[in-house]
């Protein structure tokens, strides 16, 4: 039997979407809230601690703290051509990645990330990232 299993997770960052016409297009910042999901089967093995687990929610928190949360949590997310690359060498907190910083584009290297480091036995199912009370992008195994 496969059973799916959901982590949450909360950062600040902020962005600026370079050549973007909508108020987006100067730096800005939101709370971010990401969900990540994985399917899997529960463990079976009476004599072992962690039976009746797909995986300790723990190991997942661990991938997500260490892999994730550092290139997010509290930076300035630019295009690495954005007008305001010239402030990066004066402050590290700013992070320049070769994409358009989106909410769809950074839950595709969330994504990335995740497949990359998942918990042995596990899959990743969905993802899903949260820009405003009322925004947010979804990834899904399925459409993949």
């Amino acid at each position: 039997m496969k059973i799916r299993i959901t982590k949450t997770f909360d950062f600040e960052a902020a962005h600026a979407l370079d050549g973007y016409e909508g108020k987006c297009k100067d730096i800005h910042g939101h709370s971010y809230h990401l969900e990540t999901t994985f399917i899997g089967s529960p463990k079976e093995d009476n004599n072992q601690p962690d039976c009746g687990m797909v995986v300790d929610f723990g190991e997942v928190k661990k991938v997500v703290k260490t892999q994730i949360i550092p290139l997010f949590d509290h930076r300035l997310i630019l295009r690495k051509d954005s007008r305001f690359q010239h402030i990066a060498p004066i402050n590290e907190r700013i992070r320049l990645v070769d994409y358009q910083p989106t909410c769809e584009n950074m839950l595709i290297e969330i994504v990335g990330i995740l497949q990359e480091h998942k918990p042995p036995g596990t899959t990743l199912v969905k993802a899903f990232l949260r820009e405003t009370a009322n925004s947010y992008a979804e990834w899904l195994a399925e459409d993949n």
